[in-house]
């Protein structure tokens, strides 16, 4: 027997109305904010994500899949969707449509790390960007359809949690402040960290080891050290979210994971997911798209991770309120006659929008009806031989287990089980 490989799931029948409605939800809360669907390649160039993603991360050292392909170019599926994004909006030269540029994107993306609750190495991602946003209002307006996307959904018990992470300015002086204070520890820190000691030592205070971590909670706050127009920028999206009635919390540890991050950074966090609470993490970054070979174009998005949700929404049982598909009516049939023509009624139902069932496995009359019942079909009908001669049959309602006679035509059962 061949499993699925460690860190992938299968996502069931019994689960997929459940990622229907959160997928439904998300495209109608990005129509609403006038955000428009992009679909992008599931493998990029890895000089992509090095080069956007940052290549002192743990996401391009530790968990990239990358392979050579049979041309000798090097491939990675890709981690994260922004790097893409921001890649498709220079190759494709959205930058000349009217600014900004508002997109969505429902993706799977893929890590190599240690699976575990709400972690996996396939994950997938709703998520928005939003290139050419100069208006301080822009982040607000990020932040907000977020929040409506939860809201929609009938999520509660979220945290929002904010900080400002600075611009290259107020990071190249708090970079030098950090160096100082890490080195006072360098003799603990782990090996990846030792590097990012001298190349960027903002991602100290993201790395995952317990030891670096602890040493990373007594370290200076980049919101204490942030320029004069950083602390307008954050001053102004505060006062945006107060304006609208939106809670949220300064975290000052907050960086998030991803080099290209600047200014405004936030996460949306469960207290239902334990260790792992984050839901939602986003922010902006306003040199991506310049690293990447555009013009200086800023930038703000966020991605959520479907898998937490979903576990978030199951343990507050919001996965209850979603109907399963059942057939309209079942019609059985016994003998050929009966059988042809319960195969032509059921192609002239589906074509009127039924949902119309038929058995397939050649089974008896009884044992037809025991599946219909499994189905949870709305209604029944069973054909046979006098059936087929009068061109009439009972049409019986499953619930109540009344019964009226129709003719044998498409137009009249499909009339009568609306």
């Amino acid at each position: 027997m061949i499993n699925k490989p460690r860190g992938t799931e299968d996502i069931l029948p019994s689960d997929s109305p459940l990622w229907q409605k959160i997928e439904a939800a998300a495209r109608e809360v990005c129509d609403t904010f006038g955000y428009r669907e992009i679909r992008t390649p599931v493998f990029e160039d890895t000089a992509l994500f090095q080069r956007g993603v940052g290549d002192t991360t743990d996401v391009v050292q530790k968990e990239m899949y990358t392979f050579e392909d049979k041309g000798g170019r090097s491939i990675t599926l890709r981690p994260e969707g922004t790097a893409s994004l921001a890649r498709s909006f220079i190759e494709n030269s959205l930058y000349a449509d009217p600014q900004p540029t508002k997109l969505y994107y429902l993706i799977s993306c893929y890590r190599y790390e240690k699976p575990q609750s709400g972690r996996l190495r396939e994950f997938h991602q709703f998520g928005i960007e939003c290139f050419g946003g100069t208006a301080d209002a822009t982040d607000a307006e990020v932040i907000t359809l977020a929040l409506s996307f939860f809201e929609k959904l009938g999520v509660t018990g979220l945290k929002l949690n904010v900080n400002s992470i600075g611009c290259p300015v107020c990071k190249q002086e708090y970079n030098q402040i950090l160096r100082e204070y890490f080195r006072q520890h360098q003799e603990k820190l782990c090996e990846t960290c030792h590097t990012r000691l001298e190349k960027n030592p903002m991602r100290i205070i993201d790395c995952k080891s317990e030891i670096c971590s602890a040493i990373a909670q007594d370290a200076p706050k980049m919101i204490d050290h942030l320029c004069p127009d950083c602390k307008e920028h954050l001053d102004k999206t505060l006062r945006y979210l107060d304006s609208v009635g939106v809670d949220y919390i300064i975290d000052p540890s907050i960086v998030r994971g991803l080099d290209y991050y600047t200014r405004t950074v936030f996460e949306i966090t469960s207290d239902q997911l334990g260790a792992q609470s984050t839901v939602c993490g986003g922010g902006r970054y306003n040199g991506l798209v310049e690293e990447l070979g555009g013009k200086p174009t800023e930038g703000i998005g966020f991605a959520i991770g479907l898998e937490r949700l979903i576990m978030i929404m199951k343990s507050q049982g919001l996965d209850q309120e979603i109907p399963q598909s059942r057939p309209d009516i079942f019609i059985a049939a016994i003998g050929d006659d009966a059988d042809v023509t319960a195969q032509t009624l059921v192609y002239q139902l589906r074509k009127m929008g039924c949902r119309a069932e038929r058995d397939l496995c050649n089974r008896s009359i009884k044992a037809q009806m025991k599946y219909a019942n499994k189905l949870n079909a709305a209604y029944s009908m069973v054909l046979g031989d006098d059936e087929i001669t009068n061109q009439k049959a009972e049409l019986k309602n499953m619930a109540d287990g009344t019964s009226k006679p129709v003719s044998l035509t498409a137009e009249e059962i499909f009339q009568n089980i609306q």
